[in-house]
């Protein structure tokens, strides 16, 4: 259990002297997009997890006070079990290392999904809006997510200038399209990755710490038009259509499927573009080039979305002509 990392050896102070835990085993579980860390402590014939956030950069104070919000809605989130919010370390409980992603086919994917719908209506029925005291997912927070398409994934990996027109009006028609919608509790983040496969009460919900109050498709759009899996575009009607039903049901919407298919689609366009933006980032600054292989899948859904719609015309032509070229040319290079 020797190590060099000085975070990892306060980590297994911690567990020692501080909790009394006499570790059997000690490894890494995960890593994320952010600057935290999973490791995996066995001890007394169980197995729990290990959040490593360093607190100059990461506030662990949000997942703790959203996971208590959602486990009272009833999501299945990992249980906190033990926290040193000075250190930044939490103890959870492990939901094992078996994500959606990995049990996904043509076999399994309307059960899963169906219990993935189940969970996330169970947080958008239960999560009272008026005092969960979740940040808005406004017009500034849509402005500035997808300034991170522009900002990154043209301007620094492509060296390109979107024209302010097509730009503004890109804006405009995604924001207004979200702002419109009903307003629920979004994960953001409810994708194949970030829902762990259990035996009972799948799936586990995990990485939910930048929940807000937003459009009611963000996240079944994450969960369908998945960065790291794809389906057919008839699937993806029917298992919409599904979830449509399921809200219509429970009252949460009172629109037609045409609008709420609408809402989708550009929901998808918004969240994909700030994606690419990410990707980028992530790439350039931070050196984990690994999500570059996912590129290609996302710009796919922005070039069916925008094609889709007469009002997207200008972007689209843009992005056929100047985007796709630009971004073929350095990808062959």
């Amino acid at each position: 259990m020797s190590t060099t990392d000085s975070r990892e050896k306060s980590i297994i102070h911690w567990l020692k002297n501080t909790l009394n835990i006499d570790i059997e085993q000690f490894e890494p579980a995960s890593s994320d997009a952010s600057f935290r860390r999973y490791f995996r402590v066995t001890h007394d014939q169980q197995q729990q997890i290990v959040m490593d956030a360093p607190p100059e950069k990461e506030n662990t104070e949000p997942f703790i006070r959203i996971a208590t919000l959602l486990k009272k809605a009833g999501v299945n989130v990992p249980i906190i079990y033990q926290q040193d919010l000075q250190q930044g370390f939490l103890l959870l409980e492990d939901f094992g290392s078996n994500s959606v992603l990995e049990q996904l086919n043509n076999v399994t994917a309307d059960d899963i999904y169906q219990s993935a719908f189940n969970s996330l209506l169970t947080l958008q029925s239960n999560v009272d809006t008026s005092d969960c005291q979740l940040p808005l997912y406004d017009e500034a927070l849509l402005t500035q997510e997808l300034s991170l398409f522009y900002d990154w994934f043209l301007e620094k990996q492509l060296q390109l200038s979107i024209p302010e027109s097509i730009k503004t009006n890109i804006d405009q028609q995604l924001v207004m399209s979200a702002l419109e919608q009903p307003q629920v509790c979004v994960h953001r983040d409810f994708h194949s990755r970030n829902l762990m496969f259990l035996e009972t009460n799948s799936p586990g919900v995990i990485d939910f710490q930048d929940a807000v109050i937003g459009p009611i498709t963000y996240d079944l759009v994450s969960l369908l038009r998945d960065c790291y899996i794809s389906w057919p575009d008839e699937k993806i009607t029917q298992w919409v259509s599904l979830f449509f039903d399921q809200i219509t049901n429970s009252g949460l919407t009172t629109t037609d499927l045409e609008t709420f298919t609408r809402w989708f689609d550009l929901m998808g366009l918004q969240r994909h573009l700030k994606v690419l933006g990410i990707f980028t980032r992530l790439h350039l600054r931070d050196n984990k080039s690994n999500y570059l292989n996912d590129i290609p899948l996302t710009l796919d859904y922005v070039c069916q979305i925008s094609n889709k719609y007469p009002e997207l015309e200008a972007f689209n032509t843009y992005l056929t002509n100047t985007i796709l070229p630009a971004y073929n040319q350095q990808k062959s290079a």
